[in-house]
């Protein structure tokens, strides 16, 4: 079916383009597939120097396209002077940026499957993901309440990995609505509340001063741990914990997370696991206390139905009707912070101007959320989380696969 797919795509003509210096550098990027290697005096007329040097050079990019094969244009997703997003028809989205003169200062190929057209075809493709599914696909009304399209296991909760951050988010414009934070406020790095990645800030030095605002950036566009942890500690975990489901109490910051999972397992896990969930918070100090370079990775699921964090599909669309109250009324740096990263999602913003995403993953563990204004007004979202308590998921293909689903749900939505 996706050869079909694929084929029918090269015979048909996108529509005109209205050209753009990131959508000419694009053009380049296609012709170059055609006629690769080219040489190094071309690449430089096109490429900056910055970018071609942190490929590899002339030979690296040739290599990439040669890869690549011959890429034919497909539909167009987003056009702007500096930022260009189409559809290639060698099964990815191409992304790139360029700097004020037009040279590409980046170049991204993301695989790209198509979106389903039908409810039916949705949960079809959702069954075949995962062996625990919750979906939930709806409209959010301007009061912020949500009406539900479709749902497979709607009002199930599964492990959420780092779209817990969403909470932590919430939690932290409530705080600054009510006045006791303000987005512009200072906070320097603290050591003892630093975590592993994903993430940058773990690896600056402590004192380095950051505001609430950077730390929510990079808590959603990267999934920064430790800004996440530090959000925790600064908000209050109790705050947080107000309008998180109860399974999620006490609210774990990531680094306890990691120590659960990572220093002496299972031993550590069940001992904690053992205690009345009343109790567990007088646990957390001493997780807390465990030396960072003591945590080591996991690969396998590792008690995902019982140490995570967790919530349903239609609790999350709750939540995001709580986010978009709280811009509406004048929290602008949560869309901010929402919008840098679109998780890959691939719909024509022109159609949908405004998107914002957050996911998670662990081994076991692979969850995507997204918000999408239409540009009539109307707001959709949806929610897919996939849980496999056996084995860690192959996680290029069944997100590719996941983003494809929560694309067309949103286009039906």
């Amino acid at each position: 079916m996706h050869r079909v797919l694929l084929v029918l795509t090269m015979l048909l003509s996108p529509a005109p383009v209205t050209s753009t210096p990131a959508s000419d550098a694009l053009d380049w990027v296609i012709d170059a597939s055609h006629r690769a290697p080219v040489a190094a005096a071309e690449q430089q007329e096109h490429l900056s120097s910055t970018f071609l040097a942190g490929i590899g050079g002339p030979d690296a990019f040739n290599r990439v396209l040669i890869q690549l094969g011959p890429l034919t244009a497909g539909p167009v997703l987003d056009n702007r002077s500096a930022n260009h997003r189409q559809e290639v028809v060698a099964g990815y989205v191409a992304t790139v940026d360029v700097d004020p003169s037009g040279l590409i200062v980046g170049l991204r190929f993301t695989p790209y499957r198509p979106s389903p057209t039908s409810w039916t075809e949705v949960d079809t493709q959702l069954r075949a993901l995962a062996p625990q599914v919750s979906f939930t696909a709806a409209r959010i009304d301007p009061s912020g309440t949500c009406h539900v399209t479709h749902a497979v296991n709607g009002d199930t909760s599964r492990p959420l990995g780092s779209a817990f951050k969403l909470y932590v988010l919430s939690a932290l414009a409530q705080s600054v609505e009510q006045g006791r934070l303000a987005w512009d406020q200072t906070v320097p790095l603290n050591e003892t509340w630093k975590s592993l990645p994903s993430g940058v800030l773990q690896d600056k030095p402590a004192g380095t001063p950051y505001t609430l605002r950077q730390y929510a950036d990079y808590m959603i566009s990267i999934s920064d741990n430790t800004a996440a942890d530090h959000l925790i500690h600064i908000v209050g975990r109790d705050r947080v914990e107000r309008p998180a489901p109860a399974a999620d109490v006490p609210f774990l910051t990531t680094r306890e997370l990691f120590v659960l999972k990572g220093f002496h397992y299972p031993a550590v896990a069940d001992a904690y696991l053992y205690l009345p969930q009343g109790l567990r918070p007088y646990a957390l100090p001493a997780l807390d206390a465990v030396p960072r370079d003591q945590i080591t990775p996991w690969t396998q699921p590792e008690q995902i139905d019982r140490i995570e964090w967790f919530a349903s599909p239609n609790e999350l669309c709750r939540l995001y009707g709580r986010l978009a109250g709280e811009v509406a009324r004048g929290q602008q740096p949560v869309a901010d912070a929402l919008s840098i990263n679109d998780g890959g999602i691939a719909l024509d913003r022109s159609d949908f101007p405004t998107v914002w995403f957050k996911g998670g993953s662990e081994p076991g563990v692979l969850t995507l959320t997204y918000l999408a204004r239409h540009a009539d007004g109307t707001t959709a979202m949806t929610s897919v989380l996939l849980a496999n308590p056996a084995a860690p998921f192959d996680e290029t293909a069944v997100a590719t696969q996941a983003i494809a689903i929560a694309r067309g749900a949103l286009e039906m939505a």
